[in-house]
């Protein structure tokens, strides 16, 4: 073949086809190493509440102080995250996350006081909010346009994992303990084994971050031109103009405008109309109640009456029933659009909530719940976690990420996912209290919220679907 019949390399990425994909998968899937201790981190804690509450013989305000405290440290985490990557490196911070994970798994496990306990939580949040923000820009910058979409699914998929594999560890520990969370095993607690293990997958994202490349983004940021072809070889093939693809890197980050927080601001209600929305996306993802399951779903059923092996079984089988919906909703969210999968959860969601509050509000016979509400009870906590895995798990990350203009996006998706936060510290912090005050009537709060989330949609969210970044606004 002649070389003029031959396609010309490309100068930018968009014709990139890397000739090892595999190398790039490997380090997509080491970087949502973070995604997994993102889930594994925020569930564990369900294993060990109702341990928490009897070793210090605290009442549900403080304990639900110490499971919520973490998410302080997420906010500061998420916060601060971007500014060290953008100072020191991707993979530099990558590893400060893991050893402070490492420092939370082993402090969480063998606390002397609540205080201490509740400080781990802290740092352990600290890494959350920073591998929340780290792992999904990583694996942008490092992915080839042609599998970004693909790609940038795996930090989803890890963090539902994470939240599946803690239940499954819980309750195999829970297993060898005899059914009781503060069973000994070689001296320590169950539920300081289930807190502990996370060391493990802490320890092997760090070793994990030393066989990856530092972002190309990065590296020409900072002047290391050589070091970014390299990598750029690696992810993107080596038949592109590399001189041409470093000079449109350089080209668009200079270009970037570097949004603020006044940029938000405008109108009689202080923030743009389109960042009210974000904040809504985010607060109603969380005031559904979704959180009560990962945090608290053990609790939740020994106290109507489950034993706790079974009350850990079922919370691992919501966790595989959350991972399978969020497979569906990476399968139909760029078929058939944003808003229709958003409208069809919250219809789910409405349904399986009002489910779960007429079954609660049953009274209990010999400490247990009727075998019928049991029953539907039980059916409708995972209808829920189905409904909201296909739906607004994955759903709202996807419009936070597209429906900003240029000029904003940065800034008002940092107020939205702040905004989610705090929803969720609002409904972990709340829930003890709410539970024992009316479990039914708590349901029926969450159930407003999924009603309330219809009309939202319906009025305020646009589709995105199949529409450029820059047309949105």
């Amino acid at each position: 073949m002649s070389s003029s019949s031959q396609p010309p390399p490309a100068a930018g990425a968009r014709q990139a086809h890397p000739e090892h994909l595999g190398h790039v998968v490997f380090i997509t899937a080491a970087a949502a190493m973070g995604g997994f201790l993102f889930g594994y981190d925020s569930s564990v804690i369900n294993g060990a509440v109702e341990a928490i509450r009897s070793r210090y013989d605290i009442g549900s305000t403080e304990l639900a102080q110490v499971i919520a405290i973490a998410l302080i440290g997420c906010a500061f985490g998420a916060a601060t995250a971007g500014r060290i990557a953008d100072r020191i490196g991707r993979i530099a911070c990558m590893r400060i996350a893991s050893l402070l994970f490492s420092a939370s798994a082993i402090g969480s496990a063998l606390p002397f006081a609540l205080w201490d306990l509740a400080m781990w939580r802290i740092v352990g949040g600290f890494a959350i909010g920073m591998a929340s923000v780290i792992g999904p820009a990583y694996i942008a910058e490092v992915s080839p346009p042609a599998y970004r979409g693909r790609l940038a699914s795996f930090q989803q998929a890890a963090i539902v994992i994470g939240i599946a594999v803690s239940q499954l560890v819980n309750f195999g520990i829970l297993q060898i303990a005899d059914g009781d969370q503060r069973g000994e095993i070689g001296g320590l607690e169950a539920w300081q084994w289930m807190l502990g293990v996370m060391v493990v997958p802490a320890v092997l994202y760090g070793m994990l971050s030393f066989a990856i490349p530092e972002s190309p983004r990065y590296l020409i940021s900072v002047g290391k031109t050589g070091r970014a072809k390299k990598v750029l070889t690696e992810v993107e093939g080596e038949h592109i103009d590399l001189d041409a693809r470093v000079a449109e890197i350089d080209l668009a980050m200079r270009r970037e405008h570097k949004s603020t927080f006044r940029d938000l601001l405008g109108g009689r209600f202080a923030f743009l109309p389109i960042v009210w929305v974000g904040i809504g996306l985010s607060v109603f993802q969380q005031l559904v109640g979704i959180n009560v399951v990962f945090y608290y779903s053990s609790t939740l059923w020994q106290s109507v009456g489950i034993d706790p092996t079974s009350s850990f079984f079922y919370s691992f089988t919501t966790s595989i029933v959350n991972i399978f919906g969020t497979v569906i909703a990476m399968v139909l969210v760029d078929r058939i659009g944003r808003k229709p999968l958003a409208l069809i959860g919250s219809s789910g969601m409405a349904i399986a909530l009002a489910c779960e509050a007429w079954a609660f509000s049953a009274s209990l016979v010999n400490g247990k719940l009727p075998s019928v509400q049991g029953t539907v009870a039980l059916i409708a906590a995972h209808v829920f976690v189905l409904f909201f895995a296909l739906s607004w798990g994955v759903v709202v990350w996807v419009l936070l990420g597209e429906m900003f203009p240029n000029r904003i996006r940065a800034a008002a998706l940092g107020v939205a996912a702040s905004a989610q936060w705090i929803a969720n510290w609002l409904i972990t912090v709340t829930f003890p209290d709410l539970s024992d005050w009316n479990l039914s009537g708590t349901y029926v709060i969450y159930t407003c919220f999924a009603v309330l989330s219809i009309p939202f949609v319906l009025l305020f969210v646009k589709e995105t679907k199949g529409k450029p970044l820059e047309e949105m606004g």
